[in-house]
């Protein structure tokens, strides 16, 4: 009677230079997660209840029980959803690197959310999944581009709800990202930041924020200027001085570079005859051409021995 499924949750970029805490991209680098659970009421509890293995990135510095991060997150959303697992398995293949800026966490989280609806039956609304998302992640930037793929503007509504709404993004943009060796908490970058800032820079980022929408899906052109930013790049510099030593670097070369999410790492939207220049100026970091994701996390349910197919942990 167990129930299994396979999540792709895509890595994305928030920020996006002016966009603050409002705009995300999805980015074709994947995390693989299969889920398979028993959720009969009153069928006899498993001890342990979860086990979980991982392979990949992050495989020795993750929990392996009921705290890891996809585990807490199918748990939360199957009590959410009124079911109560006798058993739970999470195995985890991570590409998407851990503390980097990249929305790792927001994969994670989407991917369990998403894992329990299939085990709970399907029959959840999107909007409910960005909601359970939302509260699990802390806020909506990550977590609606994982969702739903491609550019998404998100909001808090003045009833607490999160919100998200989605842009295709022009052909000619090609995401690219320079990944440091070094990891960096959100909450050490976001601890950074004023409690105020001045009015002039709140009017800049708003229009400069505005721009990046009509840039990114229609005039790629305007990206080096619609990706000017002065809300939080440059209080983040004593946590990452390096990051933004790049930053500064690539768009005196004309290319629209911001800090990837938190950060440490670099995005880059640059265009195919930039690439070459990107990976120069990037010597020395890890550098990826990367696809825009369209279609955000996808869900392939498999058969009740689909575990027993899976990569063997390598951790």
């Amino acid at each position: 009677m167990t129930r299994a499924v396979r999540v792709r949750v895509p890595a994305t970029a928030a920020n996006i230079g002016p966009g603050f805490d409002a705009l995300g991209l999805a980015l074709g680098m994947y995390d693989v997660v299969d889920v398979a659970a028993d959720t009969r009421t009153g069928a006899e509890p498993r001890s342990p209840l979860v086990r979980v293995s991982v392979a990949g990135n992050g495989a020795d510095d993750v929990p392996r029980d009921e705290n890891h991060l996809v585990a807490r997150s199918v748990l939360s959303a199957l009590a959410e959803f009124g079911k109560q697992p006798s058993m739970l398995d999470v195995h985890c293949h991570n590409v998407i690197p851990h503390g980097r800026g990249l929305g790792s966490s927001a994969a994670a989280i989407v991917a369990g959310v998403l894992a329990a609806r299939e085990l709970a039956g399907g029959e959840i609304t999107d909007d409910a999944v960005l909601q359970l998302a939302n509260r699990l992640e802390g806020h909506p930037d990550n977590v609606a581009p994982c969702l739903f793929g491609g550019l998404t503007i998100a909001w808090i509504d003045d009833a607490g709800m999160a919100r998200a709404t989605r842009r295709d993004v022009h052909p000619d943009v090609r995401p690219m990202v320079c990944v440091p060796s070094t990891s960096l908490a959100t909450e050490t970058a976001r601890g950074l930041l004023p409690a105020s800032v001045p009015h002039a820079d709140a009017v800049h980022n708003a229009g400069r924020a505005a721009l990046l929408v009509d840039a990114l899906t229609d005039r790629p052109e305007l990206l080096l200027d619609a990706t000017e930013d002065r809300l939080h790049q440059a209080y983040r510099e004593p946590a990452m001085p390096e990051t933004l030593a790049l930053v500064r670097t690539m768009r005196r070369h004309g290319l629209a570079a911001v800090v990837s999410g938190a950060g440490p790492s670099v995005l880059v939207l640059a265009r195919d005859e930039d690439e070459g220049r990107v990976r120069e100026l990037g010597a020395g970091w890890h550098v990826s051409t990367l696809t825009v994701e369209h279609a955000g996390a996808t869900i392939e349910t498999r058969a009740d021995d689909m575990l027993g197919s899976r990569p063997a942990d390598t951790s």
